[in-house]
């Protein structure tokens, strides 16, 4: 079985979000701990959902949609509260939605 091609746009977000993560680290350990965790998520279970049969597959990629979500929602927090800049993460946001718009269209 072939890899779903948004499984390499999520492992380019995952690149994305460890270098914001060293940035947060330094103020809010628990946030980039988080951040890195719900990154990884993403790319974790849509290999997974790739991988899976019956109700696990559409199961994995909400999971993934879901991680998605919580890794924009922790760079906009960390980025609110100050730890990062508010700009220059566009393009990692821009990834995220797009993760989370194909696990949406795969699962419904």
């Amino acid at each position: 079985m072939q890899r779903l091609r948004i499984y390499d746009v999520a492992l380019a977000m995952v690149r994305e979000v460890a270098a914001v993560a060293r940035r947060v680290e330094r103020r809010d350990r628990d946030l980039a701990r988080q951040m890195r965790r719900s990154s990884t998520a993403v790319a974790l279970n849509i290999n997974e959902g790739t991988y899976a049969r019956g109700g696990n597959k559409p199961a994995r990629y909400q999971t993934a949609a879901a991680e998605a979500a919580e890794t924009a929602a922790a760079i906009e927090s960390a980025a609110a509260a100050g730890y990062i800049p508010s700009t220059g993460h566009e393009r990692t946001l821009d990834r995220l939605d797009h993760i989370t718009a194909v696990m949406w269209k795969l699962t419904h």
